[in-house]
Parts: C-alpha cells; sequence; structure tokens
C-alpha cells in the first residue's frame, strides 16, 4: 500500500501592506500547534528588519533561513520537513516553481508569500508561474493610504527615490513604509 501524498502548493499574495507574511506566519503557527516539522526560508536580499526571521509590519515574526538561491534552499530542506514556508517568493529566482512542484510531489506542504505585482502594475518575478502551479491562492488587499478603500496596488513613493529595474523589467526597490503605500485603483499611479 502506498503512502497517501498530502503535498500541495498554496500562494498568499497581494499587494505591499496586505498581510502577506502575517498571514505565513498565522498558517506556520498552525502547523506548529499540530507538531508538525517546518522551514521557513526568505531570500538573503530582504535583510530590512532581520536577516534571519520573517517580520511582519506588525513585528510579529518567526526565525527563518536566509537563502541565495533555490538550490540553497533545496539542499537546506530536511528529509523529515512536513511543511516549507518561503516569504518574499517576488524576489526569488525562476527555479522556484519547479523546486515547488518538487516538494509538492515528496508529499511537502508548500505555503508561499510574495508580491504578485511590482510598482508598474507589471507581474512580479516567479509570482505568475507559481499562481498557476498552486492549488491554493489567497489574494489579500490593503487599506489605500488615500481614501481607505480596498487597496491592491503598491505605490512607489517618488520623493527621493531612485527607481531600478532588474533584467526583466521589474521595479527593483526593496522597501516598506515611507518608500511604497498601498493604493485603491483610482488612486495608483504606475512608477
Amino acid at each position: 500500500m502506498t503512502q497517501a501524498l498530502h503535498g500541495r502548493i498554496e500562494v498568499v499574495t497581494g499587494c505591499m501592506f496586505s498581510g502577506k507574511s502575517e498571514e505565513l506566519i498565522r498558517r506556520l503557527r498552525r502547523v506548529q500547534y499540530a507538531r508538525q516539522s517546518y522551514q521557513l526560508f526568505k531570500p538573503t536580499r530582504d535583510t530590512r528588519d532581520a536577516v534571519d526571521a520573517v517580520v511582519t509590519h506588525l513585528r510579529d515574526q518567526l526565525p527563518c533561513i536566509p537563502v541565495a538561491s533555490t538550490a540553497d534552499l533545496m539542499r537546506q530542506v530536511n528529509s523529515t520537513t512536513k511543511v516549507i514556508g518561503i516569504d518574499e517568493a517576488q524576489w526569488c529566482d525562476r527555479e522556484i516553481t519547479a523546486a515547488c512542484n518538487e516538494l509538492a510531489n515528496r508529499g511537502i506542504r508548500v505555503i508561499v508569500a510574495g508580491l504578485d505585482r511590482d510598482s508598474k502594475n507589471h507581474p512580479f518575478g516567479p509570482l505568475p508561474e507559481l499562481l498557476t502551479a498552486a492549488e491554493q491562492v489567497t489574494k489579500l488587499s490593503a487599506v489605500c493610504t488615500t481614501c481607505g478603500m480596498a487597496a491592491h496596488f503598491s505605490q512607489l513613493l517618488s520623493q527621493g527615490t531612485e527607481v531600478q529595474l532588474d533584467a526583466e523589467g521589474n521595479v527593483n526597490r526593496l522597501g516598506g513604509a515611507g518608500v511604497y503605500e498601498a493604493r485603491c485603483r483610482e488612486h495608483f499611479t504606475p512608477a
């Protein structure tokens, strides 16, 4: 008799300040309560609040393993791990989707959080592919800082902000409050 696989890919996405990391941490805390082994990863590029922790805007946090690449992440997955969390997946390389599929095919639950669009409103990094690979997608909204309505866009603020593009044309500016604001469609202006 073969063992049932419970592997799956879950993606939590939305704009800046929509609570993606909060939702990732909430799901992983439920994994802890269930006494399942998990590992949490994030790209080494994200050093905003802590190098070795995923930290929410509300200062909640969980320890994580910083990784430089998808290959680095895959080398560090323990054989006993049942759940993998990945934060800030928009900064991962293109191999992340294949890796998430491989992990899910091994029976591992993979929970990925990241921005689906950049501040130019373009699809961001590997997130479009991850969205199509996922069994479950949760798209969160924030609150528009201009009018208070539901926000789905990440507004890059222009005051002294130098916009940099990566090789694929994505806005390549790491930041949080003071660099970005959440905006509704009416008040969003692509950077």
